[in-house]
């Protein structure tokens, strides 16, 4: 059946990388006979912030206004405010999301969060008991797609800003994995805005390339739910701990053991 993608688009000039970048996806992708939908978050002027007014119709508990669970609620009985319901429409329906972002301060951009934040419903995209690698969307990929403003030496183990796989976790394994998307290996565009143009174009370059073979790629590796113990906290099992005491490395970024963390594990498939 032909795939459906979706990229999450959050740049404010049609004129940038980012929309070149979008731009190509979009191309190789129709190339491919998928049907590609974009939102373009600036465009739309998506609504960043949390808030009452993304349920149509009265709250439960106005005193205490909780926005997980009364959104919850609102999804369940389809009272969702029209730009969430139809960001929703288009993630349910997608094969691979990608987004596609300038990074700021470490992270996405607030329109882009805010999409994160209101789009992600708690019953739809997770329930307690459905998350991680028991995720409700562990039939779907993910994908970061971003520039950066710094140049890749910033971003190592030794560089200034640090490893960029300590960047990345969050992001990947606290929102993306989080709800079970099987999360492909970012797409990185290393300080686009101070290379030579010629550098931008092989950066455009291989990004298509990547593009043409990337339903058949590999996720990242993410240590499964059942190595936990729900009865203890969601502690590692001491079984898994013990299969694991030898390694150099620890089984991930976040979930280190107190060893060194394992080289690139959030930006390559298969480490």
């Amino acid at each position: 059946s032909a795939k459906l993608m979706l990229i999450v688009y959050a740049h404010q000039s049609s004129g940038s990388f980012n929309a070149a970048a979008k731009d190509a996806a979009v191309d190789v992708l129709t190339d491919q006979s998928c049907t590609v939908e974009v939102s373009d978050l600036y465009a739309i002027k998506f609504k960043a912030t949390a808030t009452a007014e993304d349920i149509t119709g009265d709250v439960k508990n106005a005193d205490h206004f909780r926005y997980a669970e009364e959104t919850k609620l609102a999804w369940e009985e389809g009272k969702l405010c029209a730009d969430i319901t139809e960001e929703q429409r288009k993630l349910t329906q997608a094969d691979l999301i990608i987004f596609q972002f300038p990074m700021y301060w470490f992270t996405v951009p607030a329109i882009m969060k805010g999409w994160i934040d209101r789009v992600l419903t708690l019953g739809y995209a997770y329930t307690p008991e459905k998350r991680y690698s028991q995720g409700l969307f562990k039939d779907k990929k993910a994908m970061l797609s971003f520039t950066t403003g710094s140049q890749e030496s910033m971003f190592s183990a030794d560089g200034i800003n640090g490893d960029m796989n300590v960047t990345l976790w969050p992001l990947q394994n606290g929102i993306l994995h989080y709800c079970g998307f099987q999360v492909l290996a970012p797409q990185i565009f290393w300080a686009p805005s101070h290379v030579p143009s010629e550098a931008r174009s092989t950066m455009l370059t291989s990004w298509r390339t990547r593009l043409h073979g990337v339903l058949e790629e590999k996720p990242l590796s993410f240590t499964p739910s059942d190595c936990f113990d729900g009865e203890k906290g969601f502690q590692l099992k001491p079984e898994v701990h013990e299969k694991h005491a030898a390694k150099e490395y620890g089984l991930t970024v976040g979930i280190h053991l107190g060893k060194a963390l394992p080289p690139n594990n959030q930006m390559k498939a298969g480490v």
